[in-house]
């Protein structure tokens, strides 16, 4: 996958240009493109993302990372891996080709009027070249995903019916769903999330993606959910429908799961990380291995403030328990008497064997310093996978 040779060189030459008003030019396309489809941001994008700018800031940095693939000689990565995170997160939206349409003219629009007269018909013809490269890789991505999910083009939504509501922690609360009509929820692997769409006190239909914690294979499916608490905004809207209006008996439309960070397949050595709320998808994939009886090398390790915060603390401890190859590592930055080791997760010091893959979850700065100490230690960066919740801020491969 490259550019033409007309393009190639307009865009390396223009590349610093564009990439130094990225920022300034996906502010004016989405102010653009909500004036004219006012419904796509109260029924599709997620309006505490839109306020805090991180996903304008997240499409800034997706579009100059494919632009710098595909000018690469050699790319470190294939350019269509590259968007497979976002065709997933793309897919539990449901979104459909005909958008791809909508966000290319506004997004031109924007170019336009940031740049000027720089915007030579030649220069838009480049960059053109570039956009539908990006979303042609993004359309056929995500119509293998609908394919694979037995759905048509965005038809991902069903009503599920809530039939248990337990409290985990003071934040935490966890939710058991059933399809409406009677039928089993439907198989997924495991790390893999559902996006739930609920109804905002203004009527907007706002979605958020939660990662299925029940293990693979039961008629019901489990989310957990953590509170946000920026209460004088939209970040934790859906969040708060959740923990405060949402009872055993409610019924709310959830999507079919996706998600790229799931359990390996093979018996090779797994590392299972997870910091906060970011322990949801690792512990499906410790459920399915002790379902399993699993005899892999497995390394568990969590990070979060302190044991009463820690979500699904007993369950992690007792499924690591069932599997003869694995360990525990916990942190806590306050500990108290629960045996936990103080501060934060210490990757560097942990015995890792060869050919390990790494699974990650948990805010960027866990991430970031998980990785790190991973390539420290000779991890090879192909096997260090990672689930960030919200827009992908953090380009991992890097």
């Amino acid at each position: 996958m490259s550019l033409s040779a007309t393009a190639a060189p307009v865009v390396r030459a223009t590349l610093p240009v564009v990439g130094a008003h990225l920022d300034r030019i996906t502010e004016r396309f989405y102010a653009r493109m909500f004036a004219a489809r006012p419904e796509l941001l109260r029924d599709l994008f997620n309006r505490g993302n839109q306020a805090s700018g991180d996903q304008r800031r997240a499409l800034a940095g997706s579009i100059a990372a494919w632009a710098g693939l595909l000018l690469a000689d050699a790319p470190a990565a294939d350019p269509r891996a590259v968007v497979g995170r976002i065709a997933h997160k793309h897919a539990s939206l449901g979104i459909t080709s005909e958008q791809y349409k909508i966000v290319h003219e506004h997004l031109f629009a924007a170019i336009g009027e940031v740049l000027g007269d720089a915007v030579t018909p030649e220069v838009a013809a480049a960059w053109d070249e570039v956009y539908w490269s990006m979303a042609d890789a993004l359309i056929a991505a995500e119509a293998d995903l609908y394919r694979a999910a037995g759905t048509a083009e965005g038809a991902v939504w069903r009503p599920m019916r809530v039939t248990g509501r337990v409290r985990e922690t003071a934040d935490v609360v966890s939710f058991t769903l059933s399809p409406s009509d009677g039928t089993p929820a439907g198989p997924f692997l495991p790390g893999q999330y559902v996006s739930v769409q609920v109804e905002a006190a203004d009527g907007a239909r706002q979605i958020r993606q939660y990662s299925l914690i029940s293990a693979p294979g039961r008629a019901e499916w489990q989310i957990s959910v953590k509170r946000v608490r920026p209460d004088d905004g939209p970040a934790g809207e859906v969040s708060a429908i959740l923990h405060d209006a949402v009872l055993p008996g409610d019924e709310i439309t959830v999507s079919a799961p996706f998600g790229d960070l799931v359990l390996p397949d093979g018996d090779g050595p797994l590392l299972l990380a997870s910091a906060g709320i970011g322990i949801t998808p690792t512990l499906s994939m410790l459920l399915a291995l002790a379902r399993e009886r699993s005899g892999r090398r497995v390394i568990v390790v969590h990070g979060d403030r302190g044991p009463d915060t820690h979500a699904h603390r007993a369950h992690q401890e007792a499924c690591a328990a069932e599997l003869p190859g694995a360990s525990l590592h916990v942190w806590y930055e306050e500990p108290g008497a629960s045996g936990a080791l103080r501060g934060y997760p210490d990757l560097a010091s942990l015995d890792l064997p060869d050919g390990v893959t790494a699974l990650l979850c948990g805010p960027l700065p866990f991430l970031r310093s998980a990785k790190a100490a991973l390539l420290a230690k000779g991890v090879p960066a192909e096997r260090i996978a990672y689930e960030v919740f919200g827009p992908d801020l953090w380009r991992g491969g890097n």
